[in-house]
């Protein structure tokens, strides 16, 4: 059984050159790309591309590193509660 994806269409004037930046850095990640290195095609994409693509690419690096920001806060918290007189 699987779920199926609720996506939006894309309206309202909305660019679909934001919406490849942001799948291309997903799938870059999702294929074992860094953040240093998606940081280090962001720079040359800002340079290189369309402006709405590289916003959308930068936009989901941002995420990205929020999301490991967040990952990394709360394996440190179990971390700190699975040995607590290493927290001391």
């Amino acid at each position: 059984m699987s779920l199926m994806t609720i996506a939006p269409a894309i309206t309202d004037g909305q660019d679909p050159a934001f919406f490849a930046g942001r799948a291309d850095a997903y799938d870059e990640h999702t294929d074992g790309a860094t953040i240093a290195q998606l940081q280090t095609r962001a720079d040359y994409i800002t340079d290189l591309h369309d402006p709405q693509y590289a916003a959308g690419y930068t936009a989901r690096l941002h995420e990205i590193r929020r999301e490991t920001a967040a990952l990394t806060a709360a394996q440190t918290d179990t971390a700190h509660e699975q040995n607590p007189e290493r927290a001391a």
